[in-house]
């Protein structure tokens, strides 16, 4: 199981300030060759990894006029992208280099199978070099996250 000490601490999350104040940025960059559904499918599954690992991104929970909550959302905010796969294995590997950034990442092996325990078979029997990301997830600082992914467009 990953670990993480990135995060924030609770005197840090400030629900009242603009997403940019944060100091954490939160990326999901997804493959643009993967259809919309996978896509759509390894941006969630990353994000859950994310939010398990990293403490402080969801906010509180809402509660609308009728008294009804709605579950907390990311309160500083998750920017979405879109890169090739040259380009996701990149930032992956740039990402890996630091201690202070989160990755996690869906290799295109997690949606080629419906056992867990094939995934994990094929990922041992696979070289890192030849693996296909659907998406990654990354949070860190704001200026080296920013670097990494470059100028790289909004997922439309």
């Amino acid at each position: 199981m990953v670990t993480s000490s990135i995060g924030f601490e609770p005197e840090e999350i400030d629900t009242s300030a603009p997403t940019r104040s944060a100091r954490l940025k939160w990326v999901v960059v997804v493959n643009q060759d993967a259809p919309a559904g996978r896509a759509v499918n390894a941006a969630i599954c990353v994000a859950a990894a994310t939010v398990d690992a990293v403490n402080g991104l969801l906010g509180p929970d809402a509660v609308d006029g009728s008294g009804a909550a709605h579950p907390g959302l990311p309160w500083a905010g998750c920017t979405v992208l879109t890169a090739d796969n040259a380009a996701l294995l990149a930032i992956r590997a740039k990402a890996a280099r630091r201690g202070d950034i989160f990755l996690a990442d869906m290799p295109e092996a997690a949606q080629q199978t419906r056992v867990y325990d094939e995934y994990l078979d094929t990922m041992r029997s696979s070289d890192a070099e030849e693996i296909t990301y659907v998406a990654l997830s990354l949070v860190g600082p704001r200026n080296p996250v920013d670097k990494i992914v470059g100028r790289l467009p909004l997922l439309p």
